[in-house]
């Protein structure tokens, strides 16, 4: 209960009230009765905050966050997904060689289970028979089965290099290491001088072979090989000399060696054995002669 003067239109009348909750009792003058009168709170009014646009976008944010960690996180599975700058081409090429490594493993193993199926087939099937005698017939030709006998093996390899890393005069960079027109020049000559193999860094070539350089590296069958390269064929050591003395290509190709000390080594071997092509038969493109 509180009490104070409350001055109405008469003044000169005084008139006495008395608040409880929010209601005040004013009486008029003595013996008359009190009339309440509803009295406004002076409590100011506290405004109310509106939600920023950055407020309502931090938890946006911060979910997409946690989506963009977790996502990274599942994808890397422990790796950087982040490459360098300068990515290093030996790590590259190792990668690749053991991919491939794997790849030729299994298609060993498939290639086995096939003929086991062939052979199952055969058993049961005069047709089946007969197509897989005419396919072994042609085996040999196709590079399919191992070959041994007396030939030639020759080395390339490139110029070394100098102690002060200065180039022999007059010559370029590219005059010091073997091309792929080298190596493919060798292998023509092998060819036309009646080889029954060739192996290039032990990979057996066949009629759809490629031989490739990539920089300095040599790329055979989707493997990386550095020099020195070595040539192996089982072929008449006369004939195959011929051949590669007759070959302009492998004429210019001595004159570099002799003015810039690059390896070129014609070498008989009594002996010889070259594994059997085990890579993929697909033909990517044929042309008709």
């Amino acid at each position: 209960m509180a009490g104070c003067v409350l001055t109405g239109r008469d003044a000169a009348q005084p008139r006495l009230w008395a608040e409880h909750d929010g209601v005040a009792t004013v009486a008029e003058a003595p013996g008359t009765a009190a009339t309440p009168v509803v009295v406004r709170s002076e409590t100011p009014e506290v405004p109310v905050a509106r939600p920023s646009a950055w407020g309502a976008l931090v938890p946006v944010v911060a979910l997409a966050a946690g989506l963009l960690f977790a996502t990274s996180g599942r994808t890397a599975q422990g790796t950087d997904l982040r490459a360098g700058e300068v990515t290093e081409l030996s790590g590259l090429i190792r990668e690749r060689d053991d991919a491939i490594a794997a790849q030729e493993q299994r298609l060993a193993e498939l290639q086995r289970r096939s003929e086991l199926l062939t052979e199952q087939a055969a058993a049961r099937d005069g047709a089946v028979a007969e197509a897989q005698s005419a396919g072994e017939r042609g085996v040999p030709a196709a590079g399919l089965a191992p070959v041994e006998g007396a030939g030639l093996e020759i080395v390339l390899d490139d110029a070394p290099r100098r102690p002060d890393g200065t180039l022999p005069g007059n010559a370029r960079p590219d005059d010091l290491v073997i091309h792929q027109s080298d190596v493919q020049a060798v292998v023509n000559a092998l060819w036309a001088a009646g080889a029954s193999g060739v192996t290039v860094m032990d990979q057996r070539l066949i009629t759809t072979s490629a031989v490739r350089c990539v920089g300095n590296t040599l790329l055979l069958q989707g493997r990386t090989y550095s020099p020195p390269f070595v040539v192996r064929a089982v072929v008449d050591s006369a004939a195959a000399r011929q051949q590669l003395d007759a070959s302009p290509q492998i004429a210019v190709f001595r004159e570099v060696v002799d003015a810039y000390g690059l390896t070129y080594e014609v070498s008989e071997r009594p002996e010889l054995e070259l594994s059997a092509y085990d890579g993929p038969l697909t033909l990517q493109h044929a042309v008709v002669g």
